[in-house]
């Protein structure tokens, strides 16, 4: 599979389909890579391919994924985003569509305040977000799924470094969507859709607060993912939200 290296941070990434680029990052909190995709509860590169360029990626140091870079201990939002943005010059691409899922929510929510000009629309799956009754899920969640994995992998990295970006990613803004205020989505008027989830994780309340605050937000119905034939018309929505979004000249392109 194809790298794109900046520096010292390397990001494997994956490409399929034909037309107005969409970048996909599947769930699985640090672990979001491109491996993830089968178990999705929508395989965007298998959905999407015949309509969208879908490019997905390995983020940064997740386990079983094959992108490296530093620990960031500042600003940890702005690395991931960093790499996206970075991936996305190294293919050539200015505008393009976003769909993120679960720590994806996070991810959207900093690519549209970097680059509210490139990111053309935004779909919101599963998103994670703050519990104030439970404020360390997260914290827990990268303890638990990816430290481990991670330590045996980078025993260069020290204990104090982690603590720093555990702090950064998710007690620094411990609030919404950890990587942007609330006054940015509210001030934010890129057309966003929005789907749902209610796990430990996935705070419903969140996916919530960002449709009612977003201008241009849509949200699907909730729950979704079942009976199929509810999932099948929710990937319809999302299809044809992106389709109605595609930039004239894009559109008359293809």
């Amino acid at each position: 599979m194809p790298f794109y290296q900046r520096g010292d941070v390397r990001i494997r990434y994956e490409e399929t389909g034909s037309g107005f680029p969409l970048l996909v990052t599947p769930g699985g909190g640090l672990n979001s890579r491109v491996s993830n995709w089968p178990t999705a509860v929508i395989n965007a590169m298998e959905e999407f391919k015949n309509d969208f360029r879908c490019i997905t990626m390995d983020q940064r140091n997740a386990n079983g994924g094959e992108s490296t870079g530093p620990v960031p201990v500042q600003n940890a939002w702005d690395a991931f985003a960093d790499d996206q943005l970075g991936l996305m010059d190294h293919l050539g691409i200015r505008e393009f569509f976003y769909m993120g899922y679960c720590i994806g929510g996070c991810f959207a929510g900093k690519l549209l305040q970097r680059a509210p000009e490139r990111v053309v629309a935004a779909v919101f799956c599963q998103n994670v977000g703050h519990r104030p009754e439970d404020p360390d899920v997260m914290y827990r969640h990268s303890r638990d799924n990816w430290l481990a994995d991670f330590r045996a992998r980078r025993p260069d990295v020290s204990d104090d470094t982690i603590e720093k970006y555990f702090h950064s990613l998710w007690r620094a803004q411990p609030d919404f969507l950890y990587s942007v205020p609330r006054d940015f989505i509210k001030n934010c008027h890129t057309p966003i859709l929005v789907l749902p989830d209610d796990t430990p994780s996935h705070p419903l309340q969140t996916s919530i607060d960002v449709a009612s605050l977003a201008p241009n937000a849509e949200i699907t119905v909730f729950p979704w993912r079942e009976p199929e034939e509810l999932r099948q018309r929710t990937i319809n929505r999302v299809r044809t939200f992106l389709k109605a979004h595609t930039p004239k000249l894009a559109a008359a392109a293809q």
